[in-house]
Parts: structure tokens; C-alpha cells; sequence
């Protein structure tokens, strides 16, 4: 094959077969893609994968879950692109996942986060389905001897050498080649997708007509969710109306209609709701914040049941209440609360749970705690811990059977940290708004929010970025800070908070 190699690289195209390079081309393109896995396969392969990074494992840890979800829809869409007929090349993609220890890790682990999961990131650039799933399951560490029937199957279409190298050729052609008949060199292709993440400016020049085209085509039907919304509020005073997910405008349409023809066929249901927030969510009841949680794959006799219950839970709020200041005073004014952005959405059953369990524990222990000396600080009450800490935005995360004079001396060691923490956050918070409208203003743009996984200071440097760039694609456009690239399909920009100027 060398030798044939060479006869054809010293042979002239234009003179002796004018069609021999374009056949040979051709030939080569089909090397490539006679070794795609169907779809079915490559979920199977995957299955180890999905294991450790699945967002329903991560339900305690809202920034993983998140990175998880959105890194796991893009790689599913990277590799439809690669199944779809004629598809020959995607645009490179970086993904980033947290994975759990699971029986497929690799015994040899990475250093874990704080967490307990460790943070893999890699860049997607290859052109089969094949190649893709070897990509990840070799970057994130995780075996592949189950691999080997389809890497069998497949092997009469390779050669030995090719295995886990994504643009392997069997001819070697002279970069002449390339020249002469305009074809694209794959070599020189891997080294430009390998090459750094493109810049803010260029990413915005390539996608803001597509972003404007979508928000224009979702602009009838975003003005009639907000009609809806405030017809619903106006209707029935409603404190608010909220959604537990970044679900698109149409879903989110969907709901509201749902629940308006509810409210019309049977308006007496929702007399309960009053002074009430409604948010739709993955399931119904009432939360730890005391907001009416409406699930969206629930029916309306379900939604009907809810509210007819309101005022058994109006009880249970009280209760809750009641335990939360009985706690407070027994550890010297450090108060209970409960953040959704920090965590899963909480049944207020399940909080007033862990309040009481709590609540009798500290009763049999006599904790010699002033009565002020914590005032004004917070406190978590989780399940799942055995040692309490002290959060990095200032609260501490308290086990509920967590040993009691441990618990005391803990408390009053990190008081002065977690004032010294609570005093940073609120700057940084202060400093966050400052920029954010600045932003808005400046940038003339039409909304700029961020993820829940972002922090402020990854704001504020984000903020900072788009004010150095200035770029005229900006303006506009509805913008949300997150880990990475993407047009959403009703054409809000997704921004990573690092993203190069």
C-alpha cells in the first residue's frame, strides 16, 4: 500500500485521470463513515457514561445537576448531527461533566472536588458516532471492554493502526493534492478544532442572525405568555408566577393555558391560591418556601386535589414557623432558612420533618449558647451530612443528628468567618447588580441574566468582558451567562462566564 501510496502522489491529476483525485476523495470519505454506530449502539455504549453524570443522581447538588443536563443535551444533539444522512463534519464542542464514583470508574481516580465528584472537560471533534463515544469514555476514565463486539464489527472497514484516531487515511496525500483540486485536508481541519474555543466576537457574528431570527418568531407568543400571566395574577392575586426549570416559551405557554382553562371551568378550585406564588414544577404540592408547586405532567384533577388541601398545609407552614424561631433561640439566633437556588425543591412535609427531628435533639441537650451571640447568621438543616461546614457565601450546613457539643464548639469557632463571608457576599452582590445594569445600558441589550450555577464574582468578570468587548452583535439580544455556547430555540444567547475576549 506504500508503494501504491507513492506511484499516485507522483502521478498528475489534471493530466492523466481528471476524475481519479475526485473518485479517490470519495472513496476516502466513505472509509470514514462505514464505521458509524447506529443510535441504539451507541446508547448501549454509553451506559457507563450515563451512569456517572445522569442529573437525577445529582438531585442535593444543584451546579452539578445543572452542567450535567446542559452538557449531556448538547452532547445528544452533537451526536444526531453525526447520524444525520450526508452529515460529514460537526463543529467542535466543549463539554464539561461532574462524574459520581461508580463499580465503572477506573481505579486510578483523579483528585475529587469538595464535592465528592471529579470534573472532567473535553473537546468533542470527531465525525463519527464511533469515534465520539471512544472520545468520552476515554476522557472521563471509564472502561471500554464492552466496546469490543462493535469495535469488532467493525474492524473489516479499518485498519489496526487506525483505532481511536479520528482522520486516519490510509493514502497519504502530498499537501499539493489539496491545492490542486480545492478538497478540504482533514489533517489540516483537526489542527484548526483543536485549535482554542472561538473569541466572544466571533461567536456573536456567527450566530446573531440566527438569534434574532428566533426571538422575532417567538416574540407573538412571548407577549401572550406575559398577557396570560398577568391575567392568571390579576384574576386570582397571585403573588407570583414561577417556573422550576429553563423550559422553553412555548412549554412554558402551555402551562399557563393549561392552568387558564382550568380556572374557567372550574374557577371556585382556585379561591385557595390567593396571595399565593405558583410555581410549575416536576411535581405538585407545597414547598419548603410555602409556594403552591404545580407538576406539569399532573392532570387537572390532580391541580383540583392540591388546592382543595391548601389549607392542611396553611397548618403545616404554621408548625414550621413555630420550629424555626424554638431552634433559633436555642442556638444563640442563628436562623433556619431554606435556599431553592442552593438546592432541590423541598415538600414543606419533608422540611417540617427535619425541623422537628432537629428541634427535639437540641431539647435533650442543653447547649450553652448566648442568646445573641449568633444573631444574624443562617443555617441549612440537611440529612445527608455527618459533619457540619460552613458554606462559602456564609451559612452553615448543619446535619441533623450531627453530635451536639461538636455542633456548639463548630458554631462558635467559624462565627467570625461566617460574618466575614456574609459581609463579602453582599458586596459582591452589590457589585453584581452595579455591572449588570451597566451592562444593560451600555450594551443596549434586552435582558441579560445568569444560570443559578454561576456565582457573582464569575458574573462580575463576565460583565467586565462584554464591557471591554463592546460588540455591536450585542445589541438586542437576550443574554444569560452560563458554562458554554449555545443559541437557545427562542433565540436567548448562551454565553460561557469565561468566554474569551
Amino acid at each position: 500500500m506504500r508503494g501504491t501510496s507513492q506511484s499516485l502522489a507522483c502521478v498528475d491529476p489534471a493530466t492523466q485521470c481528471p476524475w481519479l483525485p475526485w473518485l479517490l476523495h470519495k472513496l476516502l470519505i466513505n472509509s470514514w463513515h462505514c464505521r458509524a454506530l447506529s443510535g441504539a449502539e451507541a446508547v448501549n455504549a454509553l451506559r457507563p457514561f450515563y451512569f456517572a453524570v445522569h442529573p437525577d443522581f445529582f438531585g442535593k447538588y444543584p451546579k452539578e445537576r445543572e452542567v450535567n443536563e446542559n452538557s449531556l443535551k448538547r452532547l445528544n444533539g452533537y451526536l444526531e448531527n453525526l447520524q444525520k444522512p450526508g452529515s460529514r463534519s460537526v463543529q467542535p464542542m466543549k463539554l464539561t461533566f461532574y462524574l459520581r464514583n461508580t463499580k465503572y470508574s477506573s481505579k486510578v481516580q483523579p483528585e475529587l472536588l469538595s464535592s465528592g465528584f471529579r470534573s472532567v472537560s473535553f473537546t468533542l471533534h470527531t465525525n463519527d458516532v464511533l469515534s465520539t463515544v471512544m472520545d468520552v469514555l476515554t476522557s472521563c476514565s471509564l472502561p471500554m471492554e464492552h466496546m469490543k463486539g462493535l469495535t469488532a464489527s467493525k474492524a473489516a472497514s479499518k485498519s489496526p493502526t487506525e483505532t481511536g484516531k479520528p482522520f486516519y487515511r490510509t493514502i497519504k496525500w502530498d499537501k499539493s493534492y489539496y491545492t490542486f483540486t480545492g478538497f478540504k485536508d482533514p489533517e489540516q481541519e483537526l489542527q484548526q478544532a483543536q485549535r482554542a474555543e472561538p473569541t466572544l466576537s466571533v461567536w456573536l457574528r456567527n450566530n446573531e442572525p440566527e438569534a434574532t431570527k428566533k426571538h422575532d418568531a417567538s416574540l407573538p407568543r412571548r407577549e401572550e405568555l406575559n398577557r396570560l400571566k398577568r391575567e392568571l395574577c390579576r384574576r386570582f392575586n397571585l403573588t407570583d408566577i414561577r417556573w422550576q426549570r429553563s423550559w422553553g416559551v412555548s412549554h412554558r405557554y402551555c402551562q399557563l393555558q393549561s392552568l387558564s382553562r382550568l380556572s374557567h371551568q372550574n374557577p371556585e378550585a382556585l379561591i385557595n391560591l390567593q396571595g399565593h406564588t405558583v410555581v410549575f414544577a416536576d411535581q405538585s404540592g407545597m414547598d419548603a418556601s410555602g409556594h403552591v408547586m404545580l407538576g406539569t405532567m399532573d392532570v387537572h384533577h390532580q391541580w383540583t386535589k392540591l388546592f382543595e388541601q391548601l389549607p392542611g398545609y396553611h397548618s403545616l407552614q404554621q408548625q414550621t414557623h413555630w420550629l424555626k424561631e424554638r431552634i433559633s433561640l436555642l442556638l444563640g439566633g442563628t436562623q433556619v432558612v431554606h435556599m431553592d437556588r442552593l438546592g432541590p425543591v423541598q415538600p414543606i412535609a419533608e422540611h417540617y420533618s427535619s425541623l422537628n427531628t432537629f428541634h427535639k435533639r437540641l431539647m435533650s441537650h442543653h447547649l450553652r449558647l448566648h442568646p445573641r451571640s449568633l444573631q444574624g447568621l443562617t443555617m441549612l438543616l440537611e440529612n445527608d451530612r455527618s459533619n457540619p461546614s460552613l458554606h462559602e457565601m456564609g451559612h452553615f450546613i448543619i446535619p441533623i443528628k450531627c453530635d451536639l457539643p461538636t455542633l456548639q464548639v463548630f458554631l462558635q469557632n467559624h462565627a467570625p468567618e461566617a460574618r466575614r463571608r456574609i459581609q463579602r457576599k453582599n458586596q459582591l452582590q452589590a457589585e453584581e447588580e452595579a455591572v449588570v445594569k451597566l451592562c444593560l445600558e451600555t450594551l443596549s441589550l434586552r435582558s441579560l441574566s445568569k444560570e443559578p450555577s454561576v456565582s457573582p464574582a464569575q458574573m462580575i468578570q463576565c460583565c467586565e468582558r462584554l464591557l471591554e468587548q463592546r460588540s455591536p452583535h450585542m445589541q438586542g439580544l437576550q443574554i444569560c451567562v452560563s458554562h458554554f455556547y449555545s443559541v437557545m430555540q427562542d433565540g436567548d444567547l448562551c454565553v460561557p462566564w469565561d468566554c474569551k475576549s
